[in-house]
Protein backbone atom coordinates (compact mmCIF):
# COMPACT_ATOMS: atom_id res chain seq x y z
CA UNK A 1 0.00 0.00 0.00
CA UNK A 2 1.83 3.24 -1.28
CA UNK A 3 2.34 5.61 1.48
CA UNK A 4 0.46 9.08 1.45
CA UNK A 5 3.10 11.81 1.30
CA UNK A 6 1.76 15.30 2.79
CA UNK A 7 1.61 18.43 0.82
CA UNK A 8 3.12 21.07 3.02
CA UNK A 9 3.95 24.78 2.58
CA UNK A 10 6.73 26.27 4.34
CA UNK A 11 6.43 27.07 8.26
CA UNK A 12 6.71 30.44 9.28
CA UNK A 13 5.56 32.10 12.42
CA UNK A 14 3.41 29.13 13.57
CA UNK A 15 1.62 28.97 9.85
CA UNK A 16 2.04 26.79 6.46
CA UNK A 17 2.68 29.88 4.32
CA UNK A 18 2.98 29.33 0.61
CA UNK A 19 6.72 30.34 -0.65
CA UNK A 20 6.68 34.04 -2.05
CA UNK A 21 7.63 32.53 -6.20
CA UNK A 22 5.07 29.72 -5.54
CA UNK A 23 7.79 27.28 -6.76
CA UNK A 24 8.26 24.06 -5.52
CA UNK A 25 10.87 21.17 -5.62
CA UNK A 26 9.84 17.35 -6.77
CA UNK A 27 10.57 14.62 -4.02
CA UNK A 28 12.08 11.70 -6.00
CA UNK A 29 11.80 8.30 -4.51
CA UNK A 30 15.27 6.60 -4.55
CA UNK A 31 13.57 3.19 -4.75
CA UNK A 32 11.75 3.45 -7.61
CA UNK A 33 12.82 7.04 -9.56
CA UNK A 34 9.39 8.01 -9.71
CA UNK A 35 8.10 11.36 -8.70
CA UNK A 36 5.84 11.05 -4.98
CA UNK A 37 5.38 14.22 -4.32
CA UNK A 38 6.93 17.72 -3.86
CA UNK A 39 7.96 20.49 -1.53
CA UNK A 40 8.04 24.52 -1.39
CA UNK A 41 10.91 26.03 -2.55
CA UNK A 42 11.93 29.13 -0.05
CA UNK A 43 13.99 32.13 -1.58
CA UNK A 44 15.67 35.09 0.54
CA UNK A 45 11.92 37.09 0.49
CA UNK A 46 10.72 33.95 2.51
CA UNK A 47 14.19 33.82 4.50
CA UNK A 48 13.43 37.55 5.26
CA UNK A 49 10.35 36.96 6.51
CA UNK A 50 11.04 33.76 8.70
CA UNK A 51 14.21 35.88 10.63
CA UNK A 52 11.49 38.55 11.14
CA UNK A 53 8.97 35.90 13.04
CA UNK A 54 11.76 34.49 14.70
CA UNK A 55 13.52 37.96 16.06
CA UNK A 56 9.78 38.69 17.46
CA UNK A 57 9.41 35.47 18.85
CA UNK A 58 12.90 36.30 20.98
CA UNK A 59 11.97 39.86 21.93
CA UNK A 60 7.81 38.92 22.57
CA UNK A 61 6.64 40.33 25.73
CA UNK A 62 10.31 41.42 27.14
CA UNK A 63 11.43 38.09 25.89
CA UNK A 64 9.33 36.34 28.80
CA UNK A 65 7.45 34.07 25.96
CA UNK A 66 10.41 32.20 25.46
CA UNK A 67 13.71 33.51 25.70
CA UNK A 68 13.47 35.03 29.27
CA UNK A 69 10.91 32.05 30.33
CA UNK A 70 11.96 29.52 32.37
CA UNK A 71 14.08 26.19 31.39
CA UNK A 72 11.06 24.21 33.12
CA UNK A 73 8.46 26.47 30.35
CA UNK A 74 10.29 25.50 27.39
CA UNK A 75 10.91 21.97 28.78
CA UNK A 76 6.95 21.28 28.86
CA UNK A 77 7.35 21.90 24.94
CA UNK A 78 10.21 19.87 24.28
CA UNK A 79 8.54 16.93 26.19
CA UNK A 80 5.41 17.16 23.95
CA UNK A 81 6.93 17.32 20.83
CA UNK A 82 9.00 13.82 22.11
CA UNK A 83 5.55 12.39 22.94
CA UNK A 84 3.44 13.03 19.77
CA UNK A 85 6.56 12.28 17.78
CA UNK A 86 6.61 9.04 19.40
CA UNK A 87 2.92 9.00 18.88
CA UNK A 88 3.72 9.16 15.05
CA UNK A 89 6.90 6.89 14.70
CA UNK A 90 5.13 4.35 12.20
CA UNK A 91 4.29 7.33 10.14
CA UNK A 92 7.54 8.96 10.27
CA UNK A 93 10.06 6.60 10.06
CA UNK A 94 8.00 5.26 6.70
CA UNK A 95 8.05 8.84 5.03
CA UNK A 96 11.80 8.92 6.34
CA UNK A 97 12.61 5.46 4.39
CA UNK A 98 10.56 6.47 1.17
CA UNK A 99 12.46 9.90 1.53
CA UNK A 100 15.75 9.17 1.82
CA UNK A 101 16.23 5.66 1.09
CA UNK A 102 17.39 4.28 4.82
CA UNK A 103 16.37 0.91 5.89
CA UNK A 104 12.52 0.99 7.81
CA UNK A 105 14.06 -0.74 11.14
CA UNK A 106 16.97 1.88 10.79
CA UNK A 107 14.69 4.87 10.18
CA UNK A 108 12.49 3.51 12.80
CA UNK A 109 15.35 3.65 15.51
CA UNK A 110 15.87 7.43 14.33
CA UNK A 111 12.57 8.26 15.02
CA UNK A 112 13.13 6.84 18.61
CA UNK A 113 16.26 8.92 18.63
CA UNK A 114 14.49 11.92 17.75
CA UNK A 115 12.22 11.64 20.44
CA UNK A 116 14.93 10.61 22.97
CA UNK A 117 16.78 13.75 21.82
CA UNK A 118 13.73 16.31 22.53
CA UNK A 119 13.24 14.43 26.21
CA UNK A 120 17.67 14.54 26.63
CA UNK A 121 17.48 18.33 25.88
CA UNK A 122 14.10 18.54 27.94
CA UNK A 123 16.03 17.25 31.22
CA UNK A 124 18.89 20.15 30.20
CA UNK A 125 16.09 23.08 29.98
CA UNK A 126 14.99 22.01 33.27
CA UNK A 127 18.25 21.81 35.28
CA UNK A 128 19.34 24.96 33.26
CA UNK A 129 17.16 27.08 35.81
CA UNK A 130 19.73 26.19 39.00
CA UNK A 131 22.78 27.12 36.73
CA UNK A 132 21.49 30.10 34.65
CA UNK A 133 22.95 32.55 36.79
CA UNK A 134 26.75 31.04 38.00
CA UNK A 135 28.70 32.86 41.22
CA UNK A 136 32.50 33.05 40.50
CA UNK A 137 34.97 33.87 43.41
CA UNK A 138 37.53 36.92 42.78
CA UNK A 139 40.13 37.70 45.23
CA UNK A 140 38.44 41.61 45.94
CA UNK A 141 36.38 41.42 48.90
CA UNK A 142 34.69 44.70 47.55
CA UNK A 143 33.16 43.05 44.31
CA UNK A 144 30.69 40.38 43.73
CA UNK A 145 30.85 38.99 40.60
CA UNK A 146 28.67 36.08 38.63
CA UNK A 147 27.95 34.63 35.36
CA UNK A 148 24.56 34.62 33.03
CA UNK A 149 23.85 32.60 30.87
CA UNK A 150 22.08 34.05 27.82
CA UNK A 151 20.17 32.46 24.71
CA UNK A 152 22.15 33.56 21.52
CA UNK A 153 19.49 34.62 19.77
CA UNK A 154 18.22 33.70 16.63
CA UNK A 155 20.11 30.77 14.90
CA UNK A 156 20.20 29.53 11.36
CA UNK A 157 19.81 25.48 11.25
CA UNK A 158 21.32 23.78 8.01
CA UNK A 159 21.01 19.73 8.21
CA UNK A 160 21.92 17.30 5.75
CA UNK A 161 19.85 14.51 3.81
CA UNK A 162 21.37 10.97 5.67
CA UNK A 163 19.36 11.84 8.70
CA UNK A 164 16.89 14.32 7.84
CA UNK A 165 14.85 14.55 10.79
CA UNK A 166 17.60 13.23 13.39
CA UNK A 167 20.12 15.96 12.48
CA UNK A 168 17.16 18.36 12.28
CA UNK A 169 16.59 17.69 15.84
CA UNK A 170 20.18 17.70 17.41
CA UNK A 171 20.61 21.39 16.50
CA UNK A 172 16.78 22.07 16.81
CA UNK A 173 16.09 20.56 20.36
CA UNK A 174 19.19 22.42 22.19
CA UNK A 175 18.52 25.48 20.27
CA UNK A 176 14.72 25.72 21.70
CA UNK A 177 16.41 24.24 24.99
CA UNK A 178 18.57 27.25 25.51
CA UNK A 179 16.11 29.85 24.78
CA UNK A 180 16.92 30.73 21.02
CA UNK A 181 14.58 30.88 18.28
CA UNK A 182 15.43 29.79 14.95
CA UNK A 183 15.20 28.90 11.26
CA UNK A 184 15.16 25.35 10.30
CA UNK A 185 16.87 24.51 6.23
CA UNK A 186 16.83 21.60 5.85
CA UNK A 187 18.43 19.35 2.34
CA UNK A 188 16.27 19.28 -0.67
CA UNK A 189 16.73 16.06 -0.89
CA UNK A 190 14.74 14.79 1.82
CA UNK A 191 12.77 17.25 3.90
CA UNK A 192 9.28 15.66 4.46
CA UNK A 193 10.28 14.70 7.95
CA UNK A 194 11.39 17.92 8.67
CA UNK A 195 7.80 19.73 7.47
CA UNK A 196 5.79 16.65 9.68
CA UNK A 197 8.06 18.36 12.52
CA UNK A 198 6.42 21.54 11.68
CA UNK A 199 3.25 20.06 12.09
CA UNK A 200 4.10 18.58 15.25
CA UNK A 201 4.82 21.48 16.87
CA UNK A 202 1.36 23.30 15.64
CA UNK A 203 0.01 20.07 17.29
CA UNK A 204 1.40 21.08 20.38
CA UNK A 205 1.47 24.86 20.77
CA UNK A 206 5.15 25.59 20.19
CA UNK A 207 4.84 29.98 20.35
CA UNK A 208 4.25 31.05 16.91
CA UNK A 209 7.94 32.47 15.58
CA UNK A 210 10.06 29.63 17.83
CA UNK A 211 10.73 27.07 15.08
CA UNK A 212 10.54 28.13 11.33
CA UNK A 213 11.08 25.42 8.70
CA UNK A 214 12.19 26.40 5.13
CA UNK A 215 12.82 23.76 2.21
CA UNK A 216 14.58 24.94 -0.57
CA UNK A 217 17.73 25.08 -2.22
CA UNK A 218 21.19 25.82 -1.02
CA UNK A 219 21.52 29.18 -3.43
CA UNK A 220 17.87 30.32 -2.87
CA UNK A 221 17.31 29.84 0.75
CA UNK A 222 20.19 28.43 2.78
CA UNK A 223 22.96 31.43 1.21
CA UNK A 224 20.25 34.55 2.14
CA UNK A 225 19.69 32.41 5.56
CA UNK A 226 23.51 31.92 6.49
CA UNK A 227 24.28 35.66 5.48
CA UNK A 228 20.92 37.31 7.14
CA UNK A 229 22.49 40.03 9.22
CA UNK A 230 19.58 39.53 12.04
CA UNK A 231 20.57 35.58 12.36
CA UNK A 232 22.85 35.68 15.69
CA UNK A 233 24.59 31.55 15.03
CA UNK A 234 25.08 29.48 11.85
CA UNK A 235 24.91 25.61 12.99
CA UNK A 236 25.55 23.68 9.84
CA UNK A 237 26.14 19.84 8.90
CA UNK A 238 27.73 19.39 5.63
CA UNK A 239 28.20 15.63 4.15
CA UNK A 240 31.47 16.00 1.83
CA UNK A 241 29.25 15.62 -1.11
CA UNK A 242 27.01 18.74 -0.04
CA UNK A 243 27.26 19.87 -3.51
CA UNK A 244 23.68 19.06 -4.33
CA UNK A 245 21.94 21.12 -1.41
CA UNK A 246 25.35 23.96 -1.64
CA UNK A 247 25.38 27.67 -1.40
CA UNK A 248 26.12 30.42 -3.63
CA UNK A 249 27.83 33.98 -2.26
CA UNK A 250 29.11 36.96 -4.11
CA UNK A 251 31.52 35.74 -5.55
CA UNK A 252 30.51 31.72 -6.23
CA UNK A 253 27.60 30.20 -7.57
CA UNK A 254 26.80 26.61 -7.66
CA UNK A 255 25.01 24.03 -9.71
CA UNK A 256 22.96 21.55 -8.22
CA UNK A 257 23.21 18.45 -10.68
CA UNK A 258 20.29 16.81 -9.22
CA UNK A 259 17.88 19.03 -10.53
CA UNK A 260 16.72 20.74 -14.23
CA UNK A 261 19.25 23.49 -14.38
CA UNK A 262 15.81 26.01 -14.33
CA UNK A 263 15.27 25.14 -10.89
CA UNK A 264 18.84 26.35 -9.76
CA UNK A 265 19.19 29.62 -12.07
CA UNK A 266 22.19 28.04 -13.86
CA UNK A 267 24.42 28.25 -11.56
CA UNK A 268 27.85 25.83 -11.35
CA UNK A 269 28.67 23.54 -8.26
CA UNK A 270 31.46 23.27 -5.46
CA UNK A 271 32.56 19.92 -4.69
CA UNK A 272 32.97 19.14 -1.27
CA UNK A 273 32.19 20.73 2.03
CA UNK A 274 35.45 21.47 3.41
CA UNK A 275 34.83 24.48 0.19
CA UNK A 276 31.49 25.00 1.24
CA UNK A 277 32.23 25.14 4.66
CA UNK A 278 34.54 27.72 3.78
CA UNK A 279 31.88 29.61 2.18
CA UNK A 280 29.64 29.31 4.96
CA UNK A 281 32.65 30.83 7.12
CA UNK A 282 33.21 33.54 4.94
CA UNK A 283 29.68 35.03 4.98
CA UNK A 284 29.27 34.88 8.94
CA UNK A 285 32.73 36.42 8.98
CA UNK A 286 31.71 39.24 7.37
CA UNK A 287 29.22 40.02 10.40
CA UNK A 288 31.61 38.05 13.41
CA UNK A 289 28.89 35.46 13.58
CA UNK A 290 29.95 32.28 15.18
CA UNK A 291 29.52 29.28 13.32
CA UNK A 292 29.32 25.55 14.17
CA UNK A 293 30.59 23.20 11.24
CA UNK A 294 30.06 19.42 10.68
CA UNK A 295 31.87 18.84 7.60
CA UNK A 296 32.55 14.92 7.37
CA UNK A 297 35.37 12.56 7.53
CA UNK A 298 37.43 9.74 6.05
CA UNK A 299 37.37 7.92 9.27
CA UNK A 300 39.63 4.67 9.67
CA UNK A 301 39.00 1.28 11.49
CA UNK A 302 41.82 -0.51 12.65
CA UNK A 303 41.77 -3.64 13.28
CA UNK A 304 44.48 -6.25 15.41
CA UNK A 305 45.58 -9.70 15.06
CA UNK A 306 43.79 -10.79 18.14
CA UNK A 307 40.21 -10.25 17.10
CA UNK A 308 37.27 -12.64 16.98
CA UNK A 309 37.29 -12.34 12.77
CA UNK A 310 33.54 -12.83 12.65
CA UNK A 311 32.61 -10.32 15.30
CA UNK A 312 35.26 -7.81 13.85
CA UNK A 313 33.93 -8.22 10.43
CA UNK A 314 30.12 -7.30 11.28
CA UNK A 315 31.52 -4.30 12.95
CA UNK A 316 33.80 -3.25 9.90
CA UNK A 317 30.99 -3.85 8.33
CA UNK A 318 28.23 -1.66 9.97
CA UNK A 319 30.39 1.21 10.28
CA UNK A 320 30.80 1.54 6.75
CA UNK A 321 27.63 0.55 5.28
CA UNK A 322 24.87 1.30 7.87
CA UNK A 323 22.66 4.29 6.61
CA UNK A 324 23.58 2.66 2.86
CA UNK A 325 27.05 4.16 3.47
CA UNK A 326 25.84 7.65 3.94
CA UNK A 327 27.22 8.79 7.07
CA UNK A 328 29.85 11.73 8.04
CA UNK A 329 31.42 9.36 10.63
CA UNK A 330 31.90 6.44 8.51
CA UNK A 331 34.66 4.09 8.96
CA UNK A 332 35.19 3.52 5.49
CA UNK A 333 39.10 2.81 5.94
CA UNK A 334 39.94 -0.48 6.85
CA UNK A 335 43.07 -0.85 8.74
CA UNK A 336 44.10 -4.44 9.43
CA UNK A 337 46.78 -6.52 10.34
CA UNK A 338 48.65 -8.12 7.92
CA UNK A 339 48.94 -11.69 9.74
CA UNK A 340 44.89 -12.28 9.63
CA UNK A 341 44.28 -10.03 6.47
CA UNK A 342 43.53 -12.80 3.89
CA UNK A 343 40.96 -14.50 6.54
CA UNK A 344 39.63 -11.04 7.71
CA UNK A 345 38.59 -10.39 3.84
CA UNK A 346 37.01 -13.78 3.28
CA UNK A 347 35.36 -13.12 6.21
CA UNK A 348 33.74 -9.56 5.01
CA UNK A 349 32.81 -10.93 1.44
CA UNK A 350 30.86 -14.04 2.92
CA UNK A 351 29.22 -10.70 5.61
CA UNK A 352 28.46 -8.78 2.45
CA UNK A 353 27.12 -11.73 0.20
CA UNK A 354 24.91 -12.01 3.23
CA UNK A 355 23.55 -8.07 3.40
CA UNK A 356 20.01 -8.08 2.17
CA UNK A 357 19.55 -5.11 -0.69
CA UNK A 358 15.95 -4.13 -0.89
CA UNK A 359 13.47 -1.83 -1.33
CA UNK A 360 13.67 0.14 2.60
CA UNK A 361 10.45 -0.79 3.28
CA UNK A 362 11.12 -4.67 2.80
CA UNK A 363 11.33 -6.87 6.52
CA UNK A 364 14.60 -7.68 7.10
CA UNK A 365 16.28 -4.84 4.59
CA UNK A 366 19.69 -4.04 5.47
CA UNK A 367 20.81 -1.69 2.72
CA UNK A 368 18.96 0.70 0.56
CA UNK A 369 19.40 3.11 -2.13
CA UNK A 370 21.74 6.20 -2.32
CA UNK A 371 19.73 9.42 -1.43
CA UNK A 372 19.51 10.59 -5.32
CA UNK A 373 20.58 9.89 -9.10
CA UNK A 374 23.59 12.50 -8.44
CA UNK A 375 24.65 11.13 -5.42
CA UNK A 376 24.45 7.78 -6.90
CA UNK A 377 26.51 8.62 -10.05
CA UNK A 378 28.94 9.89 -7.80
CA UNK A 379 29.36 6.55 -5.38
CA UNK A 380 29.94 4.75 -8.84
CA UNK A 381 32.66 7.23 -10.46
CA UNK A 382 34.67 6.90 -7.07
CA UNK A 383 34.41 2.91 -7.83
CA UNK A 384 35.66 3.21 -11.35
CA UNK A 385 38.68 5.56 -10.45
CA UNK A 386 39.63 3.71 -7.77
CA UNK A 387 40.13 0.57 -10.50
CA UNK A 388 41.65 3.22 -12.99
CA UNK A 389 43.76 3.87 -10.30
CA UNK A 390 44.78 0.24 -10.00
CA UNK A 391 42.78 -0.94 -6.64
CA UNK A 392 40.61 -4.10 -7.11
CA UNK A 393 37.41 -4.14 -6.53
CA UNK A 394 37.03 -6.94 -4.20
CA UNK A 395 33.12 -7.27 -4.24
CA UNK A 396 30.35 -5.30 -5.30
CA UNK A 397 30.77 -1.86 -7.09
CA UNK A 398 27.98 -2.13 -9.34
CA UNK A 399 23.96 -2.14 -9.13
CA UNK A 400 22.78 -5.53 -7.63
CA UNK A 401 21.41 -7.51 -10.16
CA UNK A 402 17.86 -7.91 -9.12
CA UNK A 403 16.85 -4.55 -8.82
CA UNK A 404 16.65 -2.98 -12.58
CA UNK A 405 14.85 0.14 -10.99
CA UNK A 406 16.15 2.45 -7.90
CA UNK A 407 19.60 4.25 -7.32
CA UNK A 408 21.30 1.18 -5.33
CA UNK A 409 25.21 -0.07 -5.16
CA UNK A 410 26.05 -3.24 -3.68
CA UNK A 411 28.23 -3.07 -0.32
CA UNK A 412 31.81 -2.61 -1.97
CA UNK A 413 35.11 -3.72 -0.82
CA UNK A 414 38.21 -2.27 -2.48
CA UNK A 415 41.42 -3.51 -1.64
CA UNK A 416 45.37 -2.95 -3.13
CA UNK A 417 45.00 0.56 -2.13
CA UNK A 418 47.68 3.12 -2.24
CA UNK A 419 47.88 6.46 0.11
CA UNK A 420 47.93 8.24 -2.84
CA UNK A 421 44.49 7.13 -4.43
CA UNK A 422 41.29 9.46 -4.37
CA UNK A 423 39.03 6.47 -2.45
CA UNK A 424 41.84 6.52 0.40
CA UNK A 425 41.70 10.70 0.58
CA UNK A 426 37.89 11.53 -0.04
CA UNK A 427 34.93 11.01 1.29
CA UNK A 428 32.65 8.45 -0.65
CA UNK A 429 29.29 8.69 1.06
CA UNK A 430 27.84 5.05 -0.05
CA UNK A 431 28.19 1.73 0.58
CA UNK A 432 32.44 1.30 -0.31
CA UNK A 433 35.21 0.31 2.02
CA UNK A 434 38.81 1.09 1.19
CA UNK A 435 41.43 -1.40 2.73
CA UNK A 436 44.99 -1.47 3.67
CA UNK A 437 47.56 -3.58 5.95
CA UNK A 438 49.69 -2.87 8.37
CA UNK A 439 52.35 -4.73 10.14
CA UNK A 440 53.13 -2.57 13.69
CA UNK A 441 51.36 -0.43 16.09
CA UNK A 442 52.80 2.77 14.72
CA UNK A 443 52.43 2.13 11.39
CA UNK A 444 48.54 1.49 12.10
CA UNK A 445 48.39 4.68 13.93
CA UNK A 446 50.15 6.30 10.99
CA UNK A 447 47.50 5.26 8.55
CA UNK A 448 45.01 5.85 10.73
CA UNK A 449 46.17 9.95 10.85
CA UNK A 450 47.04 10.14 7.30
CA UNK A 451 43.41 12.40 6.61
CA UNK A 452 42.97 15.75 6.20
CA UNK A 453 39.95 14.90 8.39
CA UNK A 454 39.05 13.83 12.16
CA UNK A 455 35.28 13.03 12.75
CA UNK A 456 35.89 9.44 14.30
CA UNK A 457 37.97 6.52 14.64
CA UNK A 458 37.95 2.89 15.56
CA UNK A 459 40.24 0.57 17.26
CA UNK A 460 39.31 -3.31 17.46
CA UNK A 461 41.35 -5.84 19.60
CA UNK A 462 41.27 -7.69 22.85
CA UNK A 463 44.41 -5.51 23.93
CA UNK A 464 42.58 -3.05 26.40
CA UNK A 465 46.15 -1.62 26.47
CA UNK A 466 46.62 -1.30 23.14
CA UNK A 467 43.57 0.18 22.99
CA UNK A 468 43.86 2.76 24.75
CA UNK A 469 47.02 3.91 23.54
CA UNK A 470 44.91 4.44 19.83
CA UNK A 471 42.80 6.41 21.55
CA UNK A 472 44.86 9.03 22.46
CA UNK A 473 46.90 8.74 19.19
CA UNK A 474 44.16 8.92 16.87
CA UNK A 475 43.66 12.48 15.74
CA UNK A 476 40.07 12.14 16.04
CA UNK A 477 37.29 13.78 17.69
CA UNK A 478 35.45 10.39 18.57
CA UNK A 479 36.95 7.09 19.30
CA UNK A 480 34.88 3.60 19.31
CA UNK A 481 37.03 0.65 20.63
CA UNK A 482 35.28 -2.61 19.72
CA UNK A 483 32.39 -0.98 17.81
CA UNK A 484 31.76 1.33 15.43
CA UNK A 485 28.71 4.12 15.02
CA UNK A 486 27.11 4.27 18.44
CA UNK A 487 25.70 7.75 19.39
CA UNK A 488 23.71 8.80 22.30
CA UNK A 489 22.59 12.54 23.04
CA UNK A 490 24.34 12.40 26.50
CA UNK A 491 28.07 12.35 24.68
CA UNK A 492 29.69 15.45 22.57
CA UNK A 493 29.53 14.74 18.78
CA UNK A 494 32.39 16.55 16.66
CA UNK A 495 36.07 16.46 15.01
CA UNK A 496 38.68 18.13 14.36
CA UNK A 497 41.14 18.89 11.51
CA UNK A 498 38.77 19.66 8.24
CA UNK A 499 35.54 17.85 9.83
CA UNK A 500 34.73 21.27 11.17
CA UNK A 501 34.74 22.12 15.14
CA UNK A 502 32.12 22.55 17.77
CA UNK A 503 30.40 20.36 19.67
CA UNK A 504 26.75 19.07 19.68
CA UNK A 505 24.51 16.72 22.09
CA UNK A 506 25.07 16.59 25.52
CA UNK A 507 25.68 19.44 27.68
CA UNK A 508 28.32 20.89 24.92
CA UNK A 509 25.55 20.86 22.75
CA UNK A 510 23.53 23.52 24.63
CA UNK A 511 26.59 25.43 25.54
CA UNK A 512 26.40 26.03 21.61
CA UNK A 513 22.95 28.12 21.63
CA UNK A 514 24.64 30.05 24.86
CA UNK A 515 26.54 33.44 25.27
CA UNK A 516 27.96 33.95 28.85
CA UNK A 517 28.26 37.18 29.94
CA UNK A 518 29.74 38.35 33.25
CA UNK A 519 28.07 40.82 35.53
CA UNK A 520 30.45 42.56 38.11
CA UNK A 521 29.02 44.34 41.14
CA UNK A 522 30.68 46.92 43.51
CA UNK A 523 29.29 46.09 47.24
CA UNK A 524 31.39 48.90 49.27
CA UNK A 525 29.86 51.93 50.59
CA UNK A 526 33.34 53.60 50.26
CA UNK A 527 34.35 55.67 47.16
CA UNK A 528 36.32 53.73 44.70
CA UNK A 529 39.02 56.39 45.75
CA UNK A 530 41.01 56.71 42.52
CA UNK A 531 41.08 60.05 41.55
CA UNK A 532 41.63 62.99 43.53
CA UNK A 533 38.02 64.19 44.31
CA UNK A 534 37.53 67.83 43.27
CA UNK A 535 37.82 70.57 46.08
CA UNK A 536 34.76 71.63 47.60
CA UNK A 537 33.70 75.52 47.56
Amino acid sequence: MAIPIPSRQLFIDGEWREPVHKNRIPIINPATEETIGDIPAATAEDVEIAVEAARKALVRNGGKDWANATGAHRAKYLRAIAAKITEKKSYLAKLEAIDCGKPLEEAAWDIDDVAGCFEYFADLAEAFDSKRKTPVSVPMDTFKCYVLKEPLGVVGLITPWNYPMLMATWKVAPALAAGCTAILKPSELASITCLELAEVCRDVGLPSGVLNILTGFGPEAGAPLVSHPDVDKVSCDLPFCFSVSCFSFELDVLHCNDHPPSMVNQQIAFTGSSATGSKIMTAAASLVKPVTLELGGKSPIVVFEDVDLDKAAEWALFGCFWTNGQICSATSRLIVHESIAEAFLEKLVKWCKNIKISDPLEEGCRLGPIVSSGQYEKVLKFISTAKDEGATILCGGAQPQHLKKGFYVEPTIITDVKTSMQIWREEVFGPVLCVKTFTSEEEAIELANDTHYGLGAAVLSQDHERCERLTKAFQAGIVWVNCSQPCFSQAPWGGKKRSGFGRELGEWGLDNYLNVKQVTKYESDDSWGWYKPPTKP
